[in-house]
């Protein structure tokens, strides 16, 4: 449904990209109802834009969504291959076509208005949220907006880096791939001067997978690189480019900061995905949390509540993030060897726990204990100053 002028709703999702799609579909999972919703975004999402990779319990209501999921991922270095095994945990990959699918079907069930529009300002008064064009019109009055469009950070980090990556989903005429593994890390791809590069595997079957190269530093590449470096690892795979076929490119560029996102950035207006929080600053995973979000939206709705999600990560982790990424930024640890000790030192099930921000204190100190300690002592010295200095200059 389009609205040609504005409406009033309970609830409106500005931005109809991957965060407001689960939102969508956890309400509906919620059997919220009664509930007059509207979706603001220029762009009805369809088909494959995208594709997420995350870790959990099987057995959820994803499973039938999912292309491909494996209990065992390899953890590869210049000093060798570690195989992974997860259980409890399972890796999964997500593919957006079946997401905006699901979405699609909730909104029709919702009765929810679409709204084919970009917006603009939100003007909360405390009482209901008006959304803008651009142009200052009135598109639509709410009683709650949940933003997902993407923001910078209230303020700058002290370190911004960037996840940036490209994947080629590579198709062959004959078994090419493992499908029961999956490449996590490979770490054998040369390494820039700052910050850290890797490629992946995830096989969908014996003859099609997406394989990735990614790089987390402050410092994009251009086209030709990004190429480059893909070809360079298939190299490394000992993949035929020659007999392959790319079916598909995907590329991303997702911030790694310290600089805090603003969650809620008025009494009645709610940010959601990156935005909101999700990402995670020495990582950029963000899908986790993003589902997190959705579902603690949808439950507190259910509930008569206000849609406000917790934070999607405890400070402590966001400290030790900051901690992570200076130590990173200036070299005190390098890349590899944080993450290689990481792997080498934890149970599996931990390290990932940690990374989607689950982890308990105390398992939080065994992680903290399994990195480069000297090192990372005094990044924690030079975070607490910029801290000070932060501060005192605010």
């Amino acid at each position: 449904m389009h609205a040609t002028s504005a409406v009033d709703v309970d609830l409106a999702l500005v931005g109809g990209g991957g965060a407001a799609s689960l939102v969508l579909a956890a309400l509906d999972r919620h059997g919220v109802s009664g509930l007059r919703v509207a979706v603001v975004d220029p762009v009805h999402k369809r088909g494959q834009d995208r594709t997420w990779a995350f870790w959990g319990l099987p057995g959820d209501d994803l499973d039938p969504l999912l292309s491909a999921s494996w209990s065992q991922v390899d953890v590869v270095t210049p000093a060798g291959r570690r195989v992974l095994t997860l259980n409890p945990l399972r890796y999964a990959m997500l593919r957006s076509a079946p997401v905006y699918d699901r979405a699609a079907d909730a909104e029709r069930r919702l009765d929810a208005v679409r709204i084919s529009a970009p917006a603009g300002e939100l003007h909360d008064d405390g009482q209901r949220v008006t959304v803008r064009d651009p142009d200052g019109r009135d598109l639509v009055r709410a009683g709650w907006v949940l933003d997902s469009r993407p923001r910078r950070p209230k303020r700058p980090g002290r370190t911004s880096w960037l996840q940036h990556f490209r994947g080629w989903w590579l198709a062959a005429d004959r078994p090419t791939f493992d499908p029961q593994r999956a490449v996590l890390m490979d770490f054998r791809t040369p390494q820039p001067q700052r910050g850290v590069s890797f490629g992946y595997v995830l096989p969908v079957d014996d003859r099609f997978a997406l394989v990735e190269y990614t790089e987390f530093g402050p410092e994009l590449l251009d086209d030709a690189g990004y190429d480059a470096a893909l070809r360079g690892y298939a190299d490394l795979l000992g993949l035929d480019l020659s007999v392959l076929r790319v079916r598909e490119v995907e590329d991303g560029v997702i911030p790694m900061t310290d600089g805090p996102f603003e969650s809620r950035p008025s009494p009645r207006v709610v940010r959601l995905g990156t935005a909101g929080g999700a990402t995670r600053p020495s990582t950029g995973f963000t899908f986790s949390a993003m589902l997190r979000q959705a579902d603690q939206v949808a439950g507190a709705l259910a509930a008569g509540r206000p849609p406000v999600p917790a934070p999607a990560y405890p400070g402590r982790h966001l400290w030790m993030d900051a901690v992570a990424l200076r130590a990173l930024d200036r070299g005190h640890v390098g890349g590899v060897e944080f993450f290689e000790r990481l792997f080498d030192r934890n149970p599996p099930e931990r390290v990932l726990r940690f990374l989607d921000g689950v982890t308990s204190p105390v398992e939080d100190l065994a992680v903290m204990r399994s990195s480069p300690l000297l090192p990372m002592t005094g990044a924690v010295l030079g975070d607490a100053t910029g801290r000070l200095r932060a501060r005192l200059r605010r």
